[in-house]
Protein backbone atom coordinates (compact mmCIF):
# COMPACT_ATOMS: atom_id res chain seq x y z
CA UNK A 1 0.00 0.00 0.00
CA UNK A 2 1.16 3.28 -1.12
CA UNK A 3 -0.94 6.01 0.73
CA UNK A 4 -0.63 9.33 -0.96
CA UNK A 5 1.17 11.36 1.14
CA UNK A 6 3.01 8.50 3.42
CA UNK A 7 2.08 6.74 6.01
CA UNK A 8 3.41 8.47 8.54
CA UNK A 9 2.82 11.89 7.98
CA UNK A 10 4.36 14.21 11.11
CA UNK A 11 1.85 17.14 12.34
CA UNK A 12 5.53 19.37 12.36
CA UNK A 13 5.76 21.87 15.49
CA UNK A 14 6.39 25.54 14.62
CA UNK A 15 10.07 26.14 16.15
CA UNK A 16 10.03 29.80 17.36
CA UNK A 17 13.25 31.63 18.77
CA UNK A 18 13.90 33.32 22.44
CA UNK A 19 12.10 36.11 21.45
CA UNK A 20 9.24 33.98 19.97
CA UNK A 21 9.67 34.89 16.37
CA UNK A 22 9.54 32.19 14.13
CA UNK A 23 12.90 30.64 13.66
CA UNK A 24 12.63 29.09 10.11
CA UNK A 25 16.92 27.77 10.81
CA UNK A 26 15.59 25.21 13.44
CA UNK A 27 12.20 24.83 11.44
CA UNK A 28 14.44 23.72 8.39
CA UNK A 29 16.81 21.29 10.87
CA UNK A 30 13.65 19.96 12.15
CA UNK A 31 12.20 19.00 9.29
CA UNK A 32 15.26 17.03 8.05
CA UNK A 33 15.31 15.05 11.54
CA UNK A 34 11.79 14.22 11.27
CA UNK A 35 12.77 12.76 7.58
CA UNK A 36 15.54 11.18 9.10
CA UNK A 37 13.66 9.83 12.00
CA UNK A 38 10.55 7.79 9.92
CA UNK A 39 7.96 11.06 9.07
CA UNK A 40 6.92 10.72 5.38
CA UNK A 41 4.95 13.40 5.22
CA UNK A 42 5.16 16.50 7.11
CA UNK A 43 1.63 19.18 8.11
CA UNK A 44 2.67 22.30 8.46
CA UNK A 45 1.05 24.58 10.52
CA UNK A 46 -1.30 22.32 11.87
CA UNK A 47 -2.52 22.47 15.53
CA UNK A 48 0.41 21.29 16.55
CA UNK A 49 2.32 23.84 14.39
CA UNK A 50 0.52 26.69 16.39
CA UNK A 51 -2.09 27.88 13.55
CA UNK A 52 -4.19 29.93 15.83
CA UNK A 53 -1.01 32.09 16.51
CA UNK A 54 0.65 32.17 13.42
CA UNK A 55 -0.03 35.14 10.71
CA UNK A 56 -0.84 34.67 7.35
CA UNK A 57 2.81 35.57 5.94
CA UNK A 58 4.66 33.68 8.65
CA UNK A 59 2.42 30.65 7.63
CA UNK A 60 3.42 31.29 3.72
CA UNK A 61 7.38 31.78 4.82
CA UNK A 62 7.11 28.32 6.93
CA UNK A 63 5.79 26.32 3.27
CA UNK A 64 8.21 27.58 1.64
CA UNK A 65 11.03 27.34 3.78
CA UNK A 66 10.10 23.92 4.45
CA UNK A 67 9.61 23.20 1.00
CA UNK A 68 12.99 24.33 0.56
CA UNK A 69 14.48 21.90 2.89
CA UNK A 70 12.92 18.62 2.13
CA UNK A 71 11.37 16.34 -0.69
CA UNK A 72 8.63 14.05 1.81
CA UNK A 73 5.15 15.05 0.66
CA UNK A 74 3.68 18.73 2.84
CA UNK A 75 -0.08 19.18 3.61
CA UNK A 76 -0.62 23.31 4.18
CA UNK A 77 -2.81 23.76 7.21
CA UNK A 78 -4.18 26.86 5.56
CA UNK A 79 -7.86 26.44 7.17
CA UNK A 80 -9.77 29.18 8.72
CA UNK A 81 -13.22 30.34 10.03
CA UNK A 82 -13.21 32.88 7.32
CA UNK A 83 -13.52 31.09 4.06
CA UNK A 84 -12.60 33.68 2.09
CA UNK A 85 -9.76 33.70 4.33
CA UNK A 86 -8.97 30.05 3.97
CA UNK A 87 -9.64 30.45 0.14
CA UNK A 88 -7.02 32.93 -0.74
CA UNK A 89 -4.47 31.55 1.66
CA UNK A 90 -5.12 27.92 -0.08
CA UNK A 91 -4.23 29.31 -3.22
CA UNK A 92 -1.36 30.93 -2.11
CA UNK A 93 -0.12 28.15 -0.88
CA UNK A 94 -0.20 26.22 -3.84
CA UNK A 95 1.90 28.78 -6.02
CA UNK A 96 4.88 27.81 -2.99
CA UNK A 97 4.84 23.93 -4.25
CA UNK A 98 3.47 21.90 -1.63
CA UNK A 99 1.94 19.18 -2.28
CA UNK A 100 -1.62 19.22 -0.59
CA UNK A 101 -4.12 21.28 1.63
CA UNK A 102 -4.95 20.33 5.47
CA UNK A 103 -8.51 21.83 5.78
CA UNK A 104 -9.85 22.10 9.09
CA UNK A 105 -12.64 22.36 10.07
CA UNK A 106 -14.36 26.09 10.59
CA UNK A 107 -13.85 27.07 13.95
CA UNK A 108 -15.95 28.65 16.63
CA UNK A 109 -18.66 30.06 14.37
CA UNK A 110 -20.02 26.29 13.84
CA UNK A 111 -21.76 26.46 10.73
CA UNK A 112 -24.66 23.73 9.35
CA UNK A 113 -23.60 20.67 7.26
CA UNK A 114 -24.60 23.10 4.24
CA UNK A 115 -22.56 25.22 5.40
CA UNK A 116 -19.41 22.98 5.74
CA UNK A 117 -19.89 21.70 2.41
CA UNK A 118 -19.98 25.38 0.38
CA UNK A 119 -16.95 25.95 2.66
CA UNK A 120 -15.05 22.84 1.61
CA UNK A 121 -15.73 23.33 -1.95
CA UNK A 122 -14.97 26.93 -2.30
CA UNK A 123 -11.80 26.31 -1.25
CA UNK A 124 -11.56 23.31 -3.08
CA UNK A 125 -12.44 25.38 -6.36
CA UNK A 126 -9.08 27.97 -5.54
CA UNK A 127 -7.04 25.25 -5.55
CA UNK A 128 -5.35 22.65 -8.02
CA UNK A 129 -4.28 20.55 -5.04
CA UNK A 130 -5.44 17.48 -3.52
CA UNK A 131 -7.22 18.39 0.21
CA UNK A 132 -7.35 16.58 2.97
CA UNK A 133 -9.80 17.50 5.65
CA UNK A 134 -9.43 17.65 9.29
CA UNK A 135 -12.49 16.64 11.41
CA UNK A 136 -11.36 17.41 15.10
CA UNK A 137 -14.81 18.19 16.40
CA UNK A 138 -13.29 18.49 19.93
CA UNK A 139 -11.50 21.66 18.93
CA UNK A 140 -13.82 23.29 16.58
CA UNK A 141 -17.21 22.51 18.23
CA UNK A 142 -18.75 21.24 14.73
CA UNK A 143 -18.87 17.38 13.70
CA UNK A 144 -18.48 16.94 9.90
CA UNK A 145 -21.33 14.38 9.34
CA UNK A 146 -20.71 11.53 7.50
CA UNK A 147 -23.07 11.93 4.36
CA UNK A 148 -21.30 15.34 4.42
CA UNK A 149 -17.53 13.99 3.58
CA UNK A 150 -19.19 11.10 1.04
CA UNK A 151 -20.69 13.64 -1.02
CA UNK A 152 -17.61 16.02 -0.81
CA UNK A 153 -15.30 12.92 -1.73
CA UNK A 154 -17.88 12.52 -4.80
CA UNK A 155 -18.90 15.88 -5.71
CA UNK A 156 -15.28 17.08 -5.21
CA UNK A 157 -12.24 15.49 -7.35
CA UNK A 158 -9.76 17.27 -5.43
CA UNK A 159 -11.53 16.62 -1.84
CA UNK A 160 -8.98 12.97 -1.68
CA UNK A 161 -8.52 12.50 1.92
CA UNK A 162 -9.70 12.65 5.80
CA UNK A 163 -7.85 13.10 8.71
CA UNK A 164 -10.38 11.17 11.88
CA UNK A 165 -9.81 12.72 14.79
CA UNK A 166 -13.74 12.66 15.78
CA UNK A 167 -12.72 9.66 17.99
CA UNK A 168 -15.76 7.44 16.45
CA UNK A 169 -13.87 3.97 14.67
CA UNK A 170 -17.23 2.95 14.58
CA UNK A 171 -18.44 5.33 12.45
CA UNK A 172 -15.12 5.72 10.56
CA UNK A 173 -15.72 2.46 9.19
CA UNK A 174 -19.24 3.30 7.64
CA UNK A 175 -17.68 5.96 5.90
CA UNK A 176 -15.03 3.43 4.53
CA UNK A 177 -17.28 1.07 3.38
CA UNK A 178 -19.50 3.71 1.66
CA UNK A 179 -16.10 6.02 0.30
CA UNK A 180 -15.39 6.52 -3.70
CA UNK A 181 -12.20 4.39 -4.51
CA UNK A 182 -8.95 6.11 -3.63
CA UNK A 183 -10.45 8.05 -1.12
CA UNK A 184 -7.90 7.95 1.68
CA UNK A 185 -8.57 8.02 5.85
CA UNK A 186 -5.86 8.96 8.38
CA UNK A 187 -5.85 8.49 11.78
CA UNK A 188 -5.50 12.38 13.49
CA UNK A 189 -5.46 10.50 17.11
CA UNK A 190 -2.69 8.45 17.83
CA UNK A 191 -4.27 6.17 20.44
CA UNK A 192 -6.74 5.09 17.82
CA UNK A 193 -4.71 4.57 15.07
CA UNK A 194 -4.53 0.65 15.29
CA UNK A 195 -8.06 0.89 15.62
CA UNK A 196 -8.72 2.75 12.37
CA UNK A 197 -6.31 0.71 10.36
CA UNK A 198 -8.35 -2.48 11.30
CA UNK A 199 -11.36 -0.48 9.40
CA UNK A 200 -9.57 0.52 6.76
CA UNK A 201 -7.30 3.67 7.50
CA UNK A 202 -3.52 3.93 5.22
CA UNK A 203 -1.86 5.96 8.06
CA UNK A 204 -1.92 8.44 10.42
CA UNK A 205 -1.22 12.30 11.28
CA UNK A 206 0.79 12.21 14.00
CA UNK A 207 2.11 13.88 17.10
CA UNK A 208 3.92 11.25 18.73
CA UNK A 209 5.93 10.33 15.23
CA UNK A 210 7.97 13.19 16.45
CA UNK A 211 10.03 10.85 18.78
CA UNK A 212 8.38 7.59 17.41
CA UNK A 213 8.13 8.39 13.69
CA UNK A 214 9.85 4.94 13.33
CA UNK A 215 8.02 2.68 15.52
CA UNK A 216 4.86 3.97 14.10
CA UNK A 217 5.86 2.71 10.98
CA UNK A 218 7.03 -0.92 12.12
CA UNK A 219 3.53 -0.56 13.69
CA UNK A 220 1.51 0.05 10.11
CA UNK A 221 3.59 -2.10 8.23
CA UNK A 222 3.25 -4.92 10.84
CA UNK A 223 -0.69 -4.64 10.24
CA UNK A 224 -0.32 -4.65 6.59
CA UNK A 225 1.42 -7.46 6.31
CA UNK A 226 -0.83 -9.52 8.72
CA UNK A 227 0.65 -9.51 11.57
CA UNK A 228 -1.48 -8.23 14.01
CA UNK A 229 0.07 -9.77 17.14
CA UNK A 230 3.16 -7.62 16.29
CA UNK A 231 1.06 -4.25 15.19
CA UNK A 232 -0.11 -4.92 18.76
CA UNK A 233 2.71 -5.19 20.64
CA UNK A 234 4.57 -1.74 19.25
CA UNK A 235 1.44 -0.06 20.04
CA UNK A 236 1.68 -1.31 23.14
CA UNK A 237 5.25 0.13 23.93
CA UNK A 238 3.74 3.44 22.48
CA UNK A 239 1.00 3.81 24.44
CA UNK A 240 2.58 5.89 27.01
CA UNK A 241 3.78 8.46 24.66
CA UNK A 242 -0.02 8.53 23.28
CA UNK A 243 -0.46 9.50 26.98
CA UNK A 244 2.02 11.89 27.45
CA UNK A 245 1.10 14.51 24.06
CA UNK A 246 -1.96 15.63 25.35
CA UNK A 247 -2.47 16.54 28.99
CA UNK A 248 -4.58 18.72 31.05
CA UNK A 249 -2.01 20.58 32.63
CA UNK A 250 0.27 20.68 29.32
CA UNK A 251 -1.76 20.33 26.25
CA UNK A 252 -0.38 19.17 23.22
CA UNK A 253 2.04 20.67 21.80
CA UNK A 254 3.58 21.68 25.29
CA UNK A 255 4.65 18.36 25.43
CA UNK A 256 5.69 17.85 22.16
CA UNK A 257 8.29 21.05 22.25
CA UNK A 258 9.52 19.93 25.53
CA UNK A 259 10.46 16.71 24.46
CA UNK A 260 12.10 17.69 21.55
CA UNK A 261 14.09 20.12 23.48
CA UNK A 262 15.25 17.17 25.90
CA UNK A 263 16.22 15.39 22.63
CA UNK A 264 18.83 18.65 21.97
CA UNK A 265 16.24 20.34 19.30
CA UNK A 266 15.89 23.87 18.78
CA UNK A 267 12.13 24.45 18.74
CA UNK A 268 11.57 27.50 21.62
CA UNK A 269 8.34 27.71 24.11
CA UNK A 270 5.01 27.77 22.69
CA UNK A 271 3.67 31.19 21.86
CA UNK A 272 0.55 32.35 24.14
CA UNK A 273 -2.19 31.18 25.59
CA UNK A 274 0.03 27.94 25.10
CA UNK A 275 1.86 27.48 28.29
CA UNK A 276 3.62 28.28 30.53
CA UNK A 277 5.11 24.47 30.97
CA UNK A 278 4.52 21.91 34.09
CA UNK A 279 7.65 22.76 36.31
CA UNK A 280 8.17 18.78 35.74
CA UNK A 281 7.47 18.16 32.20
CA UNK A 282 10.89 17.44 31.30
CA UNK A 283 11.19 15.11 33.78
CA UNK A 284 8.26 13.55 31.88
CA UNK A 285 9.50 13.46 28.56
CA UNK A 286 12.78 12.35 29.82
CA UNK A 287 10.82 9.40 31.39
CA UNK A 288 8.98 8.57 28.42
CA UNK A 289 12.64 8.32 26.16
CA UNK A 290 13.89 6.19 28.99
CA UNK A 291 10.75 4.03 28.82
CA UNK A 292 11.07 3.66 24.86
CA UNK A 293 14.83 2.44 25.45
Amino acid sequence: MNPTFGKVITAMVTPFDEKGDLDLDAASDLARWLVDNGSEGLVLSGTTGESPTLTESEELILFRTIREAVSVPLLAGTGSNSTATAVEQSRRASEIGVDGILLVTPYYNRPSQEGLFAHYSAVAAATPLPIMVYDVPVRTGRKIETETVLRLAAETANIVALKDAAGDPAETAKLIARAPEGFEVYSGDDSLTLPLLAVGAVGVVSVASHWVGRQMGQMIEAFWKGDVEEARRINATLTASYDYEAQLDAPNPIPTKALLRVLGLKVGECRPPMGPDPEDLDDRAREILAGLS
